[in-house]
């Protein structure tokens, strides 16, 4: 009877250790590995702020979403019912379904990441973004690129495609009517024009607001420089610089004050940048 109280106490104040005893320390969370669509940040080094963008765009292509044409460009950032486009007999069906077009998913995505709507806009004005942390160019190819930075096709006078890449050759895109959100290999060739890393945080600089439509920057502070980009309306620019160079007469105004836009590397006449004639508080171009 002693020795099975014995062995009953031995075995209690095992029992009472392994109660007490301090639970172990996890180890920390590997990344989630992507979806069986293959949706997911393939490579290290991207910002967390990049990675929050890819896992709301990933989110989006696992839920099944369509590409629709004009799709997430309503009031705030989300999927809309999109439009039927002339040029796409594919796009159809695109006003009966919830869903984005290219650049309304970067918005999405960015707007996600940042907690507000930092993106809004075509592809355009996505890669022309006053919020560039880096620009790539074509010829780099994806060697330089992490996990959250935004790659664009087209010309410098019309991007018309935009996507997110996740890493390892491929991205995430809406690529066009009649198919879903999906992930792609990185297209080279054809027309990529480069790719732009997205600064999430606060802008630096000088910043205006263009007005009008159709106003074209310029390689020189000249009427007759080669073009560059033409803004389709009001625009948010940043402004590195101004000079006093050729004068010009448009829309009953004239001005010879042109001012850098160091995102474009470009010109534009200051006629068409909201403000006095002669920028507050820019410095003049050495």
């Amino acid at each position: 009877m002693l020795r099975r109280t014995g062995i009953i106490g031995t075995l209690i104040g095992l029992l009472a250790l392994l109660l007490w005893a301090p639970a172990a320390v996890a180890a920390p969370a590997a990344p989630a590995a992507p979806a069986a669509s293959g949706c997911g940040v393939l490579a290290s080094g991207g910002s967390a702020a990049a990675e929050r963008a890819i896992a709301a765009a990933c989110a989006q292509v696992d839920a099944g979403t369509w590409y629709t044409w004009g799709g997430g460009h309503g009031a705030q950032p989300g999927a809309t019912y999109g439009q039927v486009d002339p040029t796409d007999p594919a796009s159809e069906h695109d006003p009966e379904r919830l869903g984005f077009d290219c650049s309304g998913l970067v918005r999405y995505a960015y707007a996600q990441a940042a907690g507000s709507d930092i993106l809004d806009g075509d592809a355009s004005q996505q890669y022309y973004t006053v919020r560039a942390a880096a620009r790539f160019t074509a010829a780099q190819g994806t060697a330089p690129l992490l996990p959250g930075d935004l790659l664009a096709y087209g010309s410098s006078a019309d991007l018309h495609h935009i996507a997110i890449y996740l890493g390892a050759g491929k991205m995430v895109e809406a690529r066009q009517s009649g198919t879903h959100l999906m992930v792609s290999d990185v297209r080279l060739g054809g027309d990529y024009f480069g790719a732009v890393r997205v600064n999430t945080g606060a802008v630096t600089g000088h910043v205006f607001k263009t007005w009008g439509t159709g106003v074209w920057t310029k390689k020189a502070p000249s009427v007759g420089a080669d073009r560059v980009y033409a803004f389709p309306g009001p625009t948010t620019i940043r402004v590195e610089c101004q000079k006093h160079a050729e004068v010009v007469t448009s829309d009953g105004y004239t001005n010879d004050a042109w001012a850098y836009l160091p995102d474009y590397k470009a010109w534009m006449t200051n006629i068409y940048i909201q403000g006095p004639a002669w920028l507050d508080g820019v410095p003049t171009c050495s």
